[in-house]
């Protein structure tokens, strides 16, 4: 065999090699699902006491990554910037509390999996009862939360001209650190994450009684990215029909929080 034609040889080889290399790579990254959640959302997502990361809606993704078939990623993401970890691929869907109201036009979701309300958390011995008494009074919200959006919307404009000063925070733990320390009077938030954030301090915060609105949890999806978003229902619904679903949120609520529905047929 002469020199240039072993050279050939081994060029197309190594070409080979790379090629399945690469469609190995290819393929592991396609039995990937990579989930995008805020680290600082107890307890739907959040950093536990060994530096691993827990709560419901993660305990849920990681069963459903495990009935796929999938090897499953937690990626932690700055929530202002979501839309843009969805659109470049980094991250495969949204799953962590994600309001879906008012931005069901914005994603591909699956059907609500949980109700949720928006409310405000006051310190016990502010004086603060009701809404009328958030007056002249400052209010923060998380940025780019459902509860901003809400206090932004025509619906509440009366209310939020009514605050002295309606701020942002990147995260709750900040926001109670400044409610405690009286750098803002309320907290505009899910009651989820309030009611986690107060166990064990119910005698310093309270919540108003008249929610903000009420609305629903989802999965999102990069709008049109319908097949993965029908894997994951479909998925979902056997983890209801199974009472895995019921399991994960009794471990973390005390009671089923579930409200999809399946259909007798599919039982």
């Amino acid at each position: 065999m002469n020199f240039k034609k072993f050279t050939a040889i081994a060029v197309v080889g190594l070409t080979l090699v790379a090629a399945l290399i690469g469609c190995a790579d290819q393929k592991k990254e396609d039995n990937t699902f990579t989930v995008g959640f805020d680290q600082d959302f107890p307890p739907f997502g959040y950093v536990d006491e060994d530096g691993g990361y827990t709560g419901f809606d993660i305990e849920m993704a990681e069963e459903c990554a495990k009935r796929m078939g999938k090897e499953i990623k937690l990626q932690p993401i700055d929530w202002n910037s979501k839309d843009l970890e969805l659109s470049s691929g980094s991250i495969d869907c949204i799953w962590n509390g994600f309001t879906m109201n008012g931005r069901e036009d914005k994603y591909t979701w699956t059907s609500a999996y949980m109700d949720n309300s928006q409310v405000f958390v006051v310190k016990a011995d502010s004086g603060i009862k009701t809404q009328a008494d958030l007056a002249g009074k400052y209010v923060t919200a998380q940025a780019d939360s459902a509860a901003l959006n809400a206090l932004n919307g025509e619906e509440f404009a009366d209310l939020k001209a009514s605050f002295k000063e309606l701020l942002t925070c990147s995260q709750y733990n900040t926001a109670f650190m400044d409610l405690d320390a009286g750098s803002v009077d309320a907290i505009a938030m899910d009651i989820g994450v309030a009611r986690f954030q107060m166990e064990g301090r119910e005698g310093e915060f309270v919540i108003l009684e008249e929610p903000i609105v009420e609305e629903q949890y989802g999965v999102g999806f990069l709008l049109g990215n319908t097949e993965l978003r029908d894997e994951v229902q479909a998925t979902l619904e056997e983890m209801v029909k199974d009472g895995t679903f019921a399991k994960i949120s009794e471990k973390w609520f005390g009671y089923d929080v579930c409200t999809i529905e399946v259909s007798e047929d599919e039982e």
